[in-house]
């Protein structure tokens, strides 16, 4: 079976476990990371230098580390050519981008955010660092709603990696306590996505 190192309240951990409820793999998640520790112990190491979660372990002993790279191996070992991410170079180019830019672009603005309102303790927050980041958070956001136009998921009809990579952050776009514009787009998506049975249970959950 599967096995999948990291603590359930990890926004790269929730993307792992929520693909594993769409195709349906089974797995053991085994708790990692934060307040349970683990990952700066020598056998944690050899499976994640970066000291980091998720990693994933398979019964052969083979070891993933980084969640994008993790939801496009699962894809390809487990259900190749799928529409979540489909065999098609343009098609699955569409998706990496979008994986890509949740990495480089939204990841930054959107932990800032996060962290001010539910990790750092009220004495230590900086809200105007958190101001900046909901700023850039909306113009991000914005695309996001540019981008669903005339369609229901980020790279058209059907649920892709697209979804998964971006869809773990736009529930704290919408729960965490900060102001938000009217983005009917964005928040129409948010509904679609709830209805999945994988991210009301491991992402649309308590923010911890």
């Amino acid at each position: 079976m599967l096995r999948i190192w990291g603590r359930a309240s990890s926004s790269n951990v929730m993307k792992v476990l929520w693909l594993c409820e769409e195709l349906s793999i089974p797995f053991e998640r085994i708790d990692a990371g934060g307040a349970f520790g683990r990952t700066k112990e020598p056998d944690y190491l050899a499976k994640n230098p970066n000291a980091l979660v998720p990693v994933i372990e398979e019964p052969d002993g083979f070891c993933l580390f980084e969640s994008n790279a993790i939801l496009r191996y699962l894809v390809r070992a487990r259900a190749p050519g799928h529409a979540l991410y489909p065999a098609g170079p343009r098609e699955a180019a569409d998706i990496d981008r979008w994986m890509d830019w949740q990495l480089s672009a939204l990841n930054a603005p959107m932990t800032t955010i996060f962290f001010t309102w539910v990790r750092i303790p009220e004495p230590e927050r900086d809200y105007a660092a958190a101001g900046k980041a909901r700023d850039a958070s909306e113009r991000l956001w914005r695309m996001v709603e540019a981008r669903l136009a005339g369609q229901d998921f980020i790279c058209g009809d059907a649920l892709t990696l697209a979804d998964i990579a971006v869809g773990i952050y736009v529930h704290r776009w919408f729960a965490l306590p900060i102001e938000r514009p009217e983005l009917p787009g964005l928040a129409a998506w948010y509904a679609r996505l709830k209805q999945r049975p994988g991210y009301a249970t491991h992402v649309a959950v308590p923010m911890t």
